[in-house]
């Protein structure tokens, strides 16, 4: 069910502490941790504690919590250091979606060329 953790979810893993991640920002609704497959110098991921599959389902499903994951990429970039950065939020396998709970990429420290892909 949307919002409930996903027995085969790896995002819902690590936001039960079954699977470890390096964790830079946590919140009673997000947590932020290092992409273990970096595209550049900062690239961490905001995701929300409830699954949703992608930005579009937490979007429509829960805009609160939508505006939670985004103000916590602010935060990140902030933490960072990073003047300029990307939020970029692949939704399904044609955008590079590989894990179905939606996240939030916070890329940075090194110029991104427009346009991506």
């Amino acid at each position: 069910m949307t919002g409930e953790p996903q027995d085969d979810c790896l995002f819902c893993k690590i936001v039960a502490g079954q699977i470890p991640a390096t964790i830079v920002r946590e919140t009673e609704t997000t947590v932020a941790f290092r992409d273990i497959n970096p595209q550049a110098p900062t690239h961490v991921l905001v995701i929300p504690k409830a699954h949703y599959r992608d930005g579009a389902a937490l979007a429509s499903g829960a805009p609160e919590l939508a505006a939670d994951v985004l103000r916590e990429t602010q935060a990140v970039a902030d933490e960072e250091k990073l003047d300029s950065y990307r939020i970029v939020f692949n939704t399904g396998t044609g955008a590079g979606q590989t894990v179905w709970h939606t996240h939030a990429h916070v890329l940075g420290g090194r110029g991104l060329e427009w346009p991506p892909g």
